[in-house]
């Protein structure tokens, strides 16, 4: 594929922005791994990709919707930061072996033609873009008439959303940096994915969950603390006293969703599935 910016997406000098938005994103998300592949194998079957379909995973993160779609026999290309994509080794590698390309690239500024792909995907990634309405038409523009657009994306309400609320919360203002004009989390709304999307074609959404475990909440606490860095950073912050407040607003969160009847962590992650059929 020939990698070239498209006459209407000049790359934007508001990258430093859209750094702060996307760390939310990165990281080594271990915590909830396993869910982000089910989701995305899901994601994949309801955007209903085909083998030899050429399709775009956006703000890839650790490649899960990428490889899901590239075990389906697909053309996949990932894109992400290139510090980002530098920082994905095992899960770049994974990828790799599939047979994902990978290109750095802003979700906001695609480097791509008009109507590149048949289906363009992103788990848990673009809602993250600091410009919400220019990521939406981005993926839109490089997607060709008659074909899919798929997302899945953390509702405001379920656990993940309110673990974000919370950590943002307890965060000094340093460490999130200035607040986007629109919370991430709109994404996981049916109205404004209307707003983004109905202009462009057919916006079906479909609310769902997906099961987070773990040998005991605490534990689970304690390793999105270690893995997850914009936890971590946040944590690192924090006073003793601030660090000690936030683990216990994590572990309380984590006790009002978890439906285990034992000692253990099962929390359903709630999510909001959306397939665009473009016109």
């Amino acid at each position: 594929m020939n990698v070239v910016l498209s006459r209407n997406s000049p790359r934007i000098d508001r990258e430093p922005v859209a750094r702060r938005h996307y760390s939310w994103a990165s990281g080594d998300y271990a915590v909830v791994g396993t869910a982000l592949q089910m989701v995305s194998e899901e994601l994949c079957e309801s955007v209903n990709l085909c083998q030899d379909e050429r399709v775009l995973d956006v703000a890839g993160g650790n490649f899960h919707a990428a490889m899901a779609a590239a075990r389906r026999w697909c053309e996949v290309t990932a894109t992400d930061f290139a510090s980002d994509l530098a920082n994905r080794g095992r899960p770049r590698t994974e990828a790799a072996a599939l047979g994902v390309q990978f290109i750095d690239a802003d979700a906001e500024a695609l480097p791509f033609p008009d109507q590149s792909f048949s289906a363009v995907i992103s788990a848990f990634g673009v809602m993250f873009a600091g410009d919400q309405e220019r990521a939406a038409s981005e993926m839109i523009r490089v997607c060709r008439r008659g074909r899919r657009v798929g997302l899945a994306n953390w509702t405001p309400d379920g656990f993940i959303g309110q673990l974000f609320m919370t950590v943002a919360r307890c965060a000094p203002q340093t460490a999130t940096g200035a607040s986007p004009a629109a919370s991430p989390f709109d994404w996981g709304t049916e109205h404004r994915l209307e707003e983004l999307f109905s202009v462009y074609g057919s916006v079906e959404t479909a609310t769902k969950r997906v099961a987070l475990r773990a040998r005991t909440p605490m534990d689970w606490v304690d390793k999105l603390r270690a893995s997850y860095s914009p936890v971590l950073k946040t944590f690192a912050l924090l006073d003793s006293a601030g660090q000690k407040t936030l683990r216990g607003e994590l572990l309380e969160l984590v006790q009002r969703f978890n439906r285990a009847r034992d000692s253990t962590m099962l929390v359903d992650a709630e999510y909001l599935e959306i397939i665009v059929r473009r016109r």
